[in-house]
């Protein structure tokens, strides 16, 4: 691991800033404020193809890993431009299609995903199941040649946008545990029997939550990802890179906000100084530059981990964390400075309050990452 990014990093990081920079946060408001989407900006990523960078090059991606994509979806973030679909189509289902998909399931999506001319949704959290997926109750069952799925999904990002999702069933049970065996199915999002209902949220993004209700949907054998009861291997090969890229964007949002706090406390004049003088605006803006600079350190490292083959589970988990909470502390403090002006649209903050929270909560919850750590790398025992 190099602690200085070589020519190729560097490029990639400027490219793709460049194109974010020209749509900017006023667009990506605009498009959230009408309820559009933000295909201009998608495609121009796309068009460059830098929306497939971790998609193996023999299926028209570049090769790369998670730790390219977490550069996209950064420098994204850091234009005031972030596109929670990164976490979902390229990170969680191509990384899962690529590393357990048939040879025939590879060639089917993955040269799209790797354009970035087909989307692909995720969809495992469940009214009743939370954080245990082994509670999940949408179920797959044997039905002539393939399988008929029914149940419902909660909170899915993205549907209106995708072609298909990619979705986690319980296909049978543990005797010895009562636990789901589950399995993944790609479903396309306009199958009979599917439907979909969007949640009202206050959060600002282009990206809609919906939830899914799968009345008896039928899929053939071909749409079944890694086997029948693979799951749980599949899920977590999708779980980190969503916990990496998670990460970025964070890591991302918090960059826009420090360096808007920073231009305003240079340029706002009280009292014959700028405000950036004093100790009481200056040292917060230090201190939370500090812990983005800790959180990226973290993404970087469990970037690295998953693309070398090794475990990234703990430092997924504690990048995620770390992220979340130092990019709510630079916004909250970018808020600060800017005064009453920290609340109006057109300063460009409080507009990205909704979804720097919502990331606090999601893909996995605070509370559940300090379970995981506790348990796995303090060695203390099973709280839940």
């Amino acid at each position: 691991m190099d602690f200085v990014e070589d020519d190729d990093r560097r490029l990639l990081r400027e490219s793709v800033a460049a194109i974010a920079g020209d749509f900017g946060h006023p667009y990506y408001v605009e498009r959230a404020r009408a309820g559009a989407k933000t295909t201009e900006l998608w495609d121009a990523l796309a068009s460059h193809g830098f929306l497939g960078v971790n998609i193996p090059a023999e299926y028209g991606g570049g090769g790369m890993g998670m730790s390219e994509l977490a550069v996209v979806c950064e420098e994204c973030a850091a234009a005031g431009t972030p596109l929670l679909l990164l976490l979902v189509s390229p990170a969680i289902c191509g990384a899962v299609i690529a590393r357990f998909g048939s040879p025939e399931q590879r060639e089917r999506w993955l040269p799209g995903l790797g354009a970035g001319t087909e989307k692909m949704a995720f969809a495992i959290t469940e009214p009743d199941a939370g954080s245990n997926s082994h509670r999940i109750s949408t179920v797959a069952t044997r039905h002539g040649g393939g399988w008929r799925i029914r149940g419902t999904k909660y909170y899915i990002s993205g549907v209106d946008e995708a072609g298909a999702v990619l979705v986690v069933v319980r296909t049978a049970t543990d005797e010895r545990t009562g636990r789901g065996v589950l399995s993944l199915f790609v479903v396309d999002t306009d199958a009979p029997g599917l439907q979909r209902e969007v949640i009202p949220v206050e959060i600002l993004a282009p990206e809609k939550q919906f939830t899914l209700f799968f009345d008896d949907v039928e899929v053939g054998p071909d749409r079944l990802v890694g086997g029948e009861g693979s799951g749980l291997a599949s899920l977590f090969a999708g779980l980190n890179p969503e916990r990496i890229l998670s990460a970025a964007l964070l890591n991302g949002i918090a960059r826009y906000a420090l360096g808007k706090a920073a231009a305003y406390a240079r340029e706002r004049v009280v009292w014959g100084v700028p405000i950036g003088t004093h100790q009481g605006v200056a040292h917060p803006l230090a201190k939370a530059t500090i812990d983005v600079e800790l959180a990226r350190l973290m993404t970087d490292k469990a970037a690295w981990l998953y693309d070398a083959g090794m475990d990234a589970g703990e430092a997924s988990n504690m990048a995620k964390l770390a992220a979340a909470d130092a990019a709510l502390a630079a916004l909250d403090q970018a808020i600060q400075v800017h005064g009453g002006n920290g609340m109006a649209t057109d300063y460009g903050l409080a507009t990205l309050w909704g979804i720097t929270r919502l990331l606090k909560v999601a893909p996995v919850s605070r509370e559940m990452i300090l379970n995981f750590v506790a348990q796995h790398s303090v060695g203390l025992p099973r709280s839940y």
